[in-house]
């Protein structure tokens, strides 16, 4: 039996090259790592003030409308139960939370805002506010909402097994 010729051609490392799709998929994630990082500079910046961190920010602003247990904020964030576990207690020991009770599961403790951990909230929100009004007239909301469609869409692709 004679040889079949490839359908798909290789590139030169002999591997399928990637479809222009993926290529603009890869491009993409390229971009979202530069903006992550980008973000939680600016975000530390905002917080500084405050004396918190972006990630002391997330965990505060988790918990503004109502208590929440740490794992339950953790998927939230998407982020590791033990790293949001070490800020919910440094928030604790500092005086900005406080652990109270949770009806519903003895052990895991609800993380709640004191008065002083709102104050802190609320003062990097108002900073937030600022840049984000500046940011949003830059780019113009029309385009911000079609970048957050399309990256709504892709979050929702994302929460499948990789194969």
């Amino acid at each position: 039996m004679g040889k079949r010729q490839h359908a798909v051609k290789s590139d030169v490392s002999g591997r399928r090259p990637r479809s222009p799709a993926a290529d603009a998929f890869s491009a993409l994630v390229v971009q979202v790592f530069r903006l992550a990082g980008l973000l939680a500079t600016v975000g530390d910046a905002m917080a500084r003030p405050a004396g918190q961190t972006s990630a002391r920010w997330q965990v505060l602003a988790a918990v503004e409308e109502a208590p929440a247990a740490v794992a339950a904020i953790a998927r939230a964030l998407n982020l590791a139960r033990q790293s949001v576990q070490r800020v919910a207690d440094l928030l604790v020991a500092e005086g900005l939370a406080s652990y109270e009770d949770n009806p519903e599961h003895r052990r895991a403790k609800l993380l709640r805002l004191t008065p002083r951990g709102r104050s802190a909230l609320a003062a990097i929100q108002d900073v937030q506010r600022a840049w984000a009004d500046e940011i949003g007239r830059a780019v113009g909301e029309a385009d911000l909402r079609r970048a957050g469609t399309v990256l709504e869409r892709v979050l929702g692709l994302l929460d499948r097994p990789v194969v």
